[in-house]
């Protein structure tokens, strides 16, 4: 296995190797056609193996503290995207993607790293197998249908009729949207200081 900077070219085995590794995740809808290009500078690796792309990552980061991530006192990258094919899972790409990307921030004189994820079980326990300490938590709400949208929004234009939504709780009390709507994951910050 070859883990090396992304190129252009790698786009589309980029995509599709993003794609299939969130299947059978809580991220299973979130799907994108083109790669995400940052304002910031970056660090954006791909692991290749069998003239395929099987796992990448990609982290932003700060020049300026608290401009990318939520610690406003260090700069720190952020982990946008981290996944493996799932044909090459359990293979410890991830981790040699990881242990790469932390020692290109080494390098950089940066040592924090920030990821955002959902509550997949194996995910969060990915994280802090790699000593990722937990720090904060909110919550992702998706609605659908009339029983779901109609309590929840009101519009002023009698013709439009939101069927779906996406929102951001915030709140102290997630007991009261889990019990409201079907689909609600925690999102969890992860912090590794290294």
């Amino acid at each position: 296995m070859l883990i090396r900077s992304y190129k252009p070219s790698d786009e589309s085995g980029w995509l599709r190797c993003r794609v299939l590794s969130f299947l059978d995740t809580a991220y299973y809808d979130n799907v994108l056609r083109e790669k995400e290009i940052y304002e910031n500078s970056s660090i954006e690796l791909v692991a290749e193996k069998d003239n395929l792309i099987v796992g990448l990552m990609d982290i932003e980061y700060e020049e300026e503290p608290g401009t990318i991530c939520s610690d406003d006192s260090i700069v720190s990258g952020m982990i946008w995207h981290a996944a493996v094919h799932p044909d090459y899972q359990r293979q410890g790409i991830a981790t040699a993607l990881l242990h790469h990307a932390i020692k290109t921030l080494s390098d950089l004189g940066m040592n924090r790293l920030e990821a955002w994820t959902r509550d997949d079980k194996w995910v969060n326990e990915w994280y802090e197998s790699h000593h990722f300490k937990k720090k904060k938590t909110y919550y992702h709400v998706f609605m659908e249908g009339n029983e779901e949208m109609e309590p929840t929004f009101v519009t002023k234009n009698v013709h439009l009729k939101p069927i779906s939504a996406f929102a951001h709780y915030i709140g102290n009390n997630p007991e009261e949207i889990k019990g409201k709507f079907k689909r609600v994951h925690a999102c969890h910050m992860y912090e590794l200081v290294f």
